[in-house]
């Protein structure tokens, strides 16, 4: 039998951080029967007294804002500490999304902008670590998005926005875990 490396397991944890909440979303979306993605925000899916898929969605944000953290301390702080951090940021706020569901009201509200503004950060904080200005783009589509959504009600809900930034940061955090990880293929090599 094969045996997993260190670096092939925080690989897959990695990407199951990213993985994890995006499929529960889908699933959630998909059985909730009443989701609308132009008219809804994703944390409607989560709300726990209207919504019949809030144990789907919240378990999913929870179990992936856990994985981040984990892979941020124990895979990125070995060689980028701030990045880290901010994985952790990330993970944490995140984790909170699903802990305070819409049930919270303006908690929720303040947790799901901590998380967003993190995914911010991240974007920033890669450009300032690896002085590359590749995510700028990403980080332009994100914000306009996000001021087209608060300015003109377009679209309506905030899922469009809220997916944006998310898919807009992925390839960074996606890139940060292989930097980290590089070393032990070295070594493997």
């Amino acid at each position: 039998m094969h045996k997993l490396s260190r670096c092939n397991v925080w690989l897959m944890l990695s990407l199951a951080a990213i993985a994890i909440p995006l499929l529960f979303i889908a699933l959630a979306a998909l059985l909730s029967g009443w989701f609308n993605i132009y008219n809804n925000a994703l944390s409607d899916l989560g709300h726990a007294v209207r919504s019949n898929v809030a144990l789907i969605f919240n378990l999913g944000l929870s179990l992936g804002g856990l994985l981040l953290v984990i892979t941020s301390i124990g895979c990125i702080f070995r060689r980028y500490r701030v990045l880290s951090y901010v994985g952790v940021l990330v993970g944490y706020s995140l984790t909170l999304v699903a802990v305070f569901d819409e049930v919270y009201g303006r908690l929720h509200f303040i947790v799901s902008v901590a998380f967003f503004l993190s995914l911010a950060i991240m974007l920033i904080t890669y450009m300032a670590v690896f002085k590359k200005v590749t995510p700028i783009p990403s980080l332009v589509v994100s914000v306009l998005a996000w001021y087209a959504h608060l300015t003109y009600r377009i679209p309506r809900g905030a899922a469009i926005p809220e997916l944006i930034s998310i898919f807009a940061t992925m390839p960074f955090y996606i890139d940060v875990v292989l930097r980290s990880l590089k070393p032990c293929d070295e070594q493997q090599g």
